[in-house]
């Protein structure tokens, strides 16, 4: 057996028992856990980071689609799952509010959006953390901060972007799929039982009605309505001054900066060294799992390359962007 083998086999053995041990502590830090704040204080020891001893700013990364499930697809080099994280992002909040040592709050943005109960969500717990600590909230938009991103930086005091930043996007889209016209190529024929004449409404097999459709599009306005007055409170702006900016176009740094939908244009290190001033900024942000094992199945599956068939293609497509449900997405993301 050639060295390079040797030392190969004895990393990998390394590897194994460094992992099992690590797992198995984790598994016994799991079973003592008895509140919230110990499991997100867990997950954070055993992620990406820790609660720092001294006065600091935690740094919250919003990235990605925000909606109820991280996406599970992992970096290859590092390991980590770089998402959006809904509940895990509720929780440290929480644990952020009885912080004493923490200065306040920084949203580092670089996402299309996503979904509005997601997004309105969150931005009430910001809110929340400022009602009950009278702590500052600050947003860095990085190349993307659009629609959902967008309405939850809304709860910052002030507002960042990158000179080469897309942001704005304000407004709500809903979109589902009529695809009767390819069923009947096909030969395929839906059968719907329903309740009553609306409970098939987002049924792709069939058109909508008129009536249908206006049933939507109330949805999609109340939604409209509600980002609107939020930007409205966040920015210091005129209701009608900000539905005249929320058609649902997206805007430069320097465009957002003249509409007054952000505050100051500059870098992230130039950004970072602003607030370094005050206190020194840790990224709290949780990883994913980013043990060995976690990182070679996930990358595994990342790289999976068996055939689909063209209707799962079409299928999964369809899925991702015909989801029936409002959204404070970019679209074009």
């Amino acid at each position: 057996m050639k060295k390079k083998q040797i030392l190969c086999l004895i990393l990998a053995c390394a590897l194994f028992i460094v992992t099992g041990v690590s797992s198995v502590l984790s598994h016994k830090a799991a079973e003592n856990q008895t509140s919230m704040w110990d499991d997100v204080l867990y997950q954070m020891t055993s992620g990406a980071s820790q609660i720092p001893v001294g006065d600091f700013y935690a740094v919250i990364d919003i990235y990605g689609t925000i909606q109820a499930v991280p996406d599970t697809s992992t970096d290859l080099l590092s390991g980590a799952t770089i998402s959006y994280d809904h509940s895990y992002y509720m929780e440290l909040v929480n644990i952020l509010m009885t912080t004493d040592n923490c200065m306040g709050i920084i949203l580092d943005v670089d996402s299309p959006g996503g979904t509005v109960y997601e997004s309105d969500e969150f931005y009430l717990k910001l809110m929340e953390y400022k009602d009950v600590t009278g702590k500052p909230i600050y947003a860095y938009f990085r190349s993307t901060a659009c629609s959902g991103a967008y309405y939850i930086a809304m709860a910052a005091d002030k507002v960042y972007a990158n000179r080469n930043c897309t942001t704005g996007s304000i407004g709500v889209i809903m979109s589902t799929y009529n695809l009767a016209g390819l069923f009947d190529k096909v030969g395929i024929e839906e059968v719907l039982i329903t309740s009553g004449e609306n409970k098939g409404m987002s049924s792709i097999g069939s058109e909508m009605t008129e009536g249908q459709l206006a049933i939507y599009q109330s949805v999609v306005d109340e939604s409209y309505e509600q980002f609107v007055n939020i930007v409205a409170t966040g920015r210091n702006m005129d209701v009608v001054a900000v539905k005249a900016l929320a058609d649902g176009r997206i805007y430069t740094a320097n465009q957002a900066l003249q509409a007054g939908l952000i505050d100051e244009i500059c870098g992230a290190e130039e950004f970072y060294n602003i607030m370094n001033q005050e206190a020194p900024c840790y990224d709290l942000s949780y990883s994913g799992a980013n043990d060995f094992w976690s990182m070679i199945f996930a990358t595994a599956n990342n790289f999976k390359t068996t055939a689909k068939t063209e209707a799962q293609v079409t299928l999964e497509w369809i899925s991702q962007f015909g989801s029936g449900v409002p959204m404070y997405v970019n679209y074009g993301k």
